[in-house]
């Protein structure tokens, strides 16, 4: 008499039942259906735009002017949302930009010419990041409250190194960014700078252990320190991260603007946090993607261009973009109850 025996299975190995996704390629799925959505929103604000003031907006200049002003916020946001992907918050971004683009256009720092002003930008948006940091990582602090309380000393010190004024920049190779001439194959520089910086980010959240372990972090902080990661330290360069952003923006919209003022990032926290989010990056931590914020800025973009186009009032672009919102936290919400 024979009796059937069943070959050994591997404990190692996990094959998941027929018609059930491993969960790697369902989170993969889902990402790219969010990319595609994002896209496709995107896809919709153009043809709008195309519509409503085809010779406008469709204009070569005009869609340079869109890139270029979502270059500021966008390296804002990526710094924003490697903070959000651990689990935290910074509500100073937009003050600190106006701190450094005040102190890096002073006077005794335009003597040191280009090189003084952007190494005056970064530094001091390092300086505010590594605060931030400390106080939250070593400190204890809530992200919330010592995030807050740096938005309103960097604007108070902005305001008393401007007292009230703007400060008009005179360096020349540094207004000369800023102009056509400028352009390469018809991209502004600026425009060149913040896609470097999302290429750099997303190789650090993607192909780096500090883009994994900041993911950890967020996830699970607990889990992440008995696995060996230093979570305080980790904290402290995420926020560094933030504010070297910070920095950066500082100086591009330096070149926007050709001035420093002390009104300069007046929220851009709210507008990196809503690009982060509507791109998929969970309030809670442990999910993001440096794709989908970046598309979010480029949606936020270009409905205020458009709307600008079209003259529409300012509140009703504040309504449109809070519904945005809204529908972005909701889809967040439904998707996360069905994992």
């Amino acid at each position: 008499m024979t009796q059937n025996v069943s070959p050994p299975r591997d404990s190692t190995s996990k094959v998941p039942p027929a018609g059930e996704q491993p969960a790697w390629r369902a989170v993969l799925f889902r990402a790219d259906v969010r990319t595609l959505s994002l896209l496709g929103v995107l896809a919709v604000l153009i043809l709008i735009g195309g519509l409503t003031k085809p010779d406008q907006f469709l204009d070569t200049r005009n869609l340079q002017l869109v890139l270029t002003q979502a270059s500021v916020i966008g390296v804002v946001t990526v710094g924003m949302t490697f903070v959000i992907i651990s689990g935290g918050i910074d509500l100073s971004v937009g003050a600190i930009v106006a701190l450094a683009s005040v102190w890096a256009t002073t006077v005794a720092t335009q003597e040191y010419g280009f090189a003084g002003i952007l190494f005056t930008a970064v530094l001091v948006g390092l300086g505010c990041g590594l605060v931030n940091g400390v106080l939250i990582a070593y400190g204890g602090m809530v992200p919330f409250i010592a995030t807050l309380a740096m938005l309103a000393s960097a604007r108070g010190l902005a305001l008393q190194i401007t007292d009230g004024r703007t400060q008009i920049v005179t360096v020349d190779s540094v207004l000369d960014l800023g102009e056509r001439d400028a352009y390469v194959l018809g991209v502004p520089p600026l425009v060149l700078v913040f896609a470097a910086v999302t290429v750099v980010g997303w190789l650090v959240l993607n192909r780096t252990t500090f883009g994994r372990r900041s993911v950890a972090v967020g996830g699970n902080a607990e889990a992440a320190r008995l696995a060996g990661i230093d979570v305080r330290r980790q904290r402290l360069y995420l926020y560094l991260l933030s504010g070297l952003c910070c920095g950066i923006a500082a100086f591009l919209l330096i070149v926007l603007s050709g001035s420093g003022q002390n009104t300069n990032g007046n929220l851009y926290e709210l507008d990196a946090i809503a690009a982060a989010i509507i791109g998929g990056t969970l309030l809670t931590g442990g999910r993001g993607t440096i794709v989908g914020s970046v598309l979010g800025v480029l949606i936020f973009t270009t409905i205020t261009n458009i709307f600008a186009l079209n003259n529409l009032q300012t509140d009703v672009q504040q309504i449109a973009k809070g519904a945005i919102i809204v529908a972005a936290v909701l889809v967040q919400r439904r998707t996360a109850s069905t994992t």
